[in-house]
């Protein structure tokens, strides 16, 4: 009788431990996500998400024709998608995309010992491709990257970075504009070419934009490069911001001449290399934040103090960067046009 009792207590005891454990168990588990929000870090997705569809590349897809095929991708699956459907959307959820456009880079493609005279003409999407139509949680994590995203520019050190809260993604080299004032038929007058400071966002982009000589007002349709030979024009989009409420046609693009990087070489805007104007413009939408700033010290990464060139000479005038009045252009037609040398 008493071997019996023992067993019984026994087995209560087990029991109420078994219970216990999966109590605690329980509590600690996470709640499950809503599909519909994002709980991961932001610019990550913790758990890979199903993409909506899989879309298979039907023909080879060159650079000349890529913005109106990702057009066409976002007019036929828009319809498809919980969220607003994008070209920035389409790109970000397959990144292998926006290096593939880097590769086009002229001096990256003579580095393999291949001269391109026409950059238009590459093919960035092969017949074969897969592109992945995100998901929402997908969708809502790049969204959420974006919005947190800044475009920081530090004239004297002559570095772009862009900013996704307190870290650097990405660190680029630039050229500013130079240290004196000009005559541009374009700005109808003479013109302070220093790149302005201030905060702001990006208010305009363009695909397809033509590059004109400020100076004579001319078109440039081919460039000499670096290295002295001539091809035509890339098709790289640049992005335009606004500082502090105005509109300088100070411009973010590239450079077909990279020798200029590093240095005060523009009519103001802030060029880049090819390869990195790609990969700023998909990670610079419409309404990401920019900030433009004159600032001759900074802290490196490793604590250390940077001092840089002051290369508009403000400290030998005394004074600190202000803002400057506006040019004055007439941006209404020049809607894709960009008056800085390529």
């Amino acid at each position: 009788m008493r071997k019996k009792r023992i067993i019984i207590v026994a087995a209560i005891l087990l029991a109420a431990l078994l219970i216990a454990g999966a109590v605690l168990l329980w509590r600690k588990a996470p709640a499950e996500k809503d599909s519909y929000t994002t709980a991961e870090p932001v610019g990550a997705v913790a758990v890979p998400e199903p993409p909506l569809q899989r879309i298979p590349v039907d023909a080879d897809i060159p650079v000349a024709a890529f913005f109106r095929y990702i057009d066409g991708l976002v007019a036929r699956y828009d319809t498809l998608t919980p969220y607003p459907l994008s070209e920035h959307l389409i790109v970000r959820a397959n990144a292998w995309i926006i290096d593939t456009l880097e590769s086009t880079d002229y001096y990256r493609r003579m580095a393999r010992g291949l001269f391109v005279a026409d950059q238009r003409k590459e093919v960035v999407l092969k017949k074969g491709d897969t592109l992945l139509l995100p998901g929402r949680r997908t969708a809502d994590s790049i969204l959420a990257a974006i919005r947190n995203t800044l475009v920081d520019v530090n004239i004297p050190a002559f570095r772009l970075r862009i900013m996704q809260g307190d870290s650097v993604l990405y660190s680029f080299p630039v050229r500013v504009g130079k240290d004196r004032s000009r005559f541009l038929v374009m700005a109808g007058g003479m013109v302070d070419l220093r790149t302005r400071t201030g905060s702001g966002e990006i208010i305009r982009i363009s695909r397809d934009p033509a590059f004109y000589d400020p100076v004579t007002g001319k078109p440039f349709q081919y460039t000499r490069r670096d290295d002295g030979k001539i091809t035509r024009m890339p098709l790289i989009p640049w992005i335009e911001p606004s500082l502090d409420g105005m509109r300088y046609g100070q411009l973010i693009h590239p450079t077909t001449n990279p020798v200029t990087l590093g240095k005060a070489a523009s009519n103001g805007c802030i060029g880049v290399r090819e390869a990195d104007a790609w990969r700023i413009y998909y990670h610079a939408p419409v309404g990401t934040k920019v900030k433009v700033r004159y600032d001759l010290t900074e802290i490196g990464p490793q604590g250390d103090t940077l001092r840089f060139p002051d290369v508009y000479h403000y400290r030998e005038k005394g004074r600190l960067p202000k803002q400057y009045a506006s040019l004055g252009l007439p941006f209404s037609g020049l809607v894709n046009r960009c008056w800085c040398l390529p």
